[in-house]
């Protein structure tokens, strides 16, 4: 065992705390990994509010990079040393979803993400004898994890890990749905609702894309300025007017593509509401559980329209990842612009209280 400082999240209001945790050795098949930053997301928002559902007492956080400090049996094409980031859906490579080739469905790391344990059932983490749960098989509030091997996804080593860290979640995700989700093609028109850290790496995919015209949709000054710097062609403030009639009038001739990036439900019908002929609405953003969003399906079919859901992007985290990492180092992907400011893992709170009141885009927790 070794102890380790991490978040724990209890279930109760203001039941956050940092504190000295029990960290097992990896078993076969995982790795340890010192966490060198970690992405606060609104992920880790919905299980604090209370939107989603999963096991508690739990140490949370989705999204980090670090490096690997010890391997457990079996495990091969990683070794102690290499820079890693971390993938919040680590794939069997074995189940049916898996054989499809769509390891973003993969049905080990769903049931990893519902029962906040690892493959074999149990947890690596605990406290005065009183098992901690995972968070996405991953909790990355920590100073050091236990994961399922290809839940660390080696990368380049001279790519900064305080920076690659918002890779695993918010990029992959935003990005992904691009050019995965969606295949958006060059020249079609895209607009983006919703400007956080997913949402911005949408505007940033449907650049790379090659999209005409993207617009960028928010109620923040301060976030359609950033989408404009990482390529927006048009940005539209929700708060002036009914922003599906903001749509309409900025591209006369019908949105190809609308990424909803919020995941609530008014964002959901606008994007489907906005859409022109042929296009889809992408929805990215995750919603509370048992949220409802409704349309007209004459519309719809009439219109030949397409309602598309995007988990992590549709990315192989094991090709994707180390792609996204590529294109920050050659400059055609900005992350710098993503990240709102760093705080020690002991300001986690505040962290987390700052993204919910809109003040930051992704603040990073480093060790």
């Amino acid at each position: 065992m070794t102890t380790v400082r991490a978040v724990i999240y209890d279930g109760t209001p203001g039941g956050i705390e940092v504190a000295d945790v029990e960290l097992a050795a990896p078993r076969p098949g995982e790795v340890e990994v010192a966490i060198v930053a970690a992405g606060v997301c609104h992920s880790d928002l919905h299980v604090i509010r209370g939107e989603w559902v999963i096991p508690l007492p739990v140490v949370l956080g989705h999204e980090g990079a670090g490096t690997v400090t010890a391997l457990g049996a079996g495990v091969t094409g990683l070794a102690v040393g290499d820079h890693v980031v971390l993938s919040w859906v680590p794939q069997c490579g074995t189940c049916r979803q898996c054989g499809l080739g769509r390891p973003w469905q993969c049905e080990t790391a769903a049931r990893v993400a519902a029962t906040g344990v690892l493959y074999d059932g149990t947890s690596r983490f605990s406290r005065n004898g009183t098992m901690l749960h995972h968070y996405l098989g991953v909790s990355s509030f920590a100073e050091r994890v236990v994961i399922p091997a290809s839940g660390a996804v080696k990368v380049r080593s001279d790519a900064p890990l305080d920076v690659i860290a918002i890779v695993g979640c918010a990029v992959a995700t935003g990005v992904g749905a691009v050019r995965n989700t969606a295949a958006v093609e060059a020249g079609a028109t895209v607009a983006v609702i919703g400007l956080g850290g997913v949402g911005l790496s949408c505007v940033q995919g449907a650049r790379l894309a090659g999209a005409s015209r993207i617009v960028a949709v928010d109620v923040n000054p301060a976030k359609l300025a950033v989408a404009i710097r990482l390529g927006a062609t048009d940005t539209i403030d929700a708060s002036l007017a009914d922003p599906v009639e903001q749509l309409r009038d900025a591209v006369p001739e019908g949105l190809d593509y609308i990424f909803d990036a919020i995941g609530r439900i008014e964002t959901t019908e606008q994007a489907i509401r906005a859409l022109g002929p042929g296009g889809a609405a992408v929805i990215v953003g995750l919603p509370p559980t048992g949220a409802r969003a409704s349309f007209e399906p004459l519309v719809l079919a009439e219109a030949n329209q397409r309602i598309l859901g995007s988990n992590y992007g549709s990315v192989d985290p094991r090709t994707d990842i180390p792609l996204l990492v590529d294109l920050y180092m050659d400059g055609s992907l900005d992350l710098d612009e993503l990240v709102s400011g760093r705080r020690p893992l002991a300001e986690a709170v505040a962290a987390l209280a700052d993204l919910e009141a809109g003040r930051t885009l992704r603040t990073l927790l480093v060790n």
